[in-house]
């Protein structure tokens, strides 16, 4: 236990750090989700197309005018849906990472489909952008022993756990920490049947507004996630400016990409008293004691 933690060493003088990012899901849960077969249904289908017709780029505008880059963080098979969607996100400076290929859920796949998936999507960046990625981000942020040794061995960084307000490394994985209340789907996704109604709006800018102004107190890492076709309505997108641009007017915070962060981590990691996280097999647990 660290009873008095050293202040994270954010770079350039800086007291703490935000980062923007979005995961672009679009179809690729649904896809998922239908595997086996395509159902009849068009309205959630119909929903998720919403962010790739009109939401994405709306919130692509919104960080043009605050003068700030994202991290978005890409399904294979919507890459190859929207083969300009990777082109032109590198041409507008923002970041890309992996998010699956079909957005598999963790709990849903073997070890053999997740390096099959992730070799898929890493081939589909390289095919379309010439660049091999730097970063992953899995879906429904779950991650295992296996997964973390498929991303140290491709040289990846991470963005999926929530082990620190800062970043860490995990088994020799660098990882950018997220939160799910600092994630619009757990207030704002609505599917009909059995989902919650979304919450309001300015509750919940309110409520990220209150811990975006408490990391910054605390010299921790405000790290919002959205979701291409969750937030691109125009009163969200609004919202989500008016929670931005404080921090981008800040002087004392570092607004930077997910993989800004994962090379600044790097690069002082080592220097820190208390940087690593292990994770120990369960039976190897259970063997040390017994």
């Amino acid at each position: 236990m660290i009873w008095d933690p050293a202040p994270y060493p954010w770079p350039s003088g800086k007291s703490a750090a935000a980062c923007f990012s979005v995961d672009v899901d679009a179809t690729s849960p649904w896809l998922w989700q239908h595997r086996d077969g395509i159902p009849a249904g068009l309205a959630a289908r119909e929903h998720r197309q919403y962010g790739m017709r009109q939401g994405f780029a709306r919130m692509v505008a919104m960080l043009d005018r605050l003068g700030i880059r994202g991290s978005f963080f890409v399904p294979g098979v919507v890459a190859e849906e929207n083969p300009d969607l990777l082109p032109g996100l590198l041409a507008r400076g923002h970041e890309i990472a992996l998010h699956g290929y079909y957005h598999e859920i963790v709990a849903e796949s073997s070890d053999a489909r997740f390096t099959e998936a992730l070799e898929a999507a890493l081939e589909v960046f390289r095919r379309q952008t010439g660049e091999t990625p730097k970063g992953f981000r899995s879906p429904a942020w779950e991650m295992t022993e296996h997964m973390l040794s498929e991303l140290r061995k491709h040289g990846l960084w991470d963005s999926s756990l929530m082990g620190s307000d800062t970043p860490y490394r995990i088994n020799g994985v660098t990882e950018v920490p997220v939160r799910w209340d600092n994630d619009d789907a757990i207030f704002f996704k609505f599917l009909g049947g059995g989902d919650k109604s979304p919450r309001p709006d300015r509750e919940v800018e309110a409520q990220w507004a209150s811990d975006a102004a408490a990391q910054g107190r605390s010299g921790g890492m405000f790290m919002l996630t959205v979701h291409d076709w969750i937030s691109g309505r125009a009163a969200r997108v609004e919202m989500l400016e008016r929670v931005l641009r404080p921090l981008v007017e800040d002087e004392a915070v570092w607004f930077a990409t997910c993989g800004e962060i994962a090379a600044h981590h790097d690069r002082v990691g080592d220097a820190l008293e208390v940087e690593t996280a292990e994770v120990v097999p369960v039976e190897q647990r259970r063997r040390a004691h017994g």
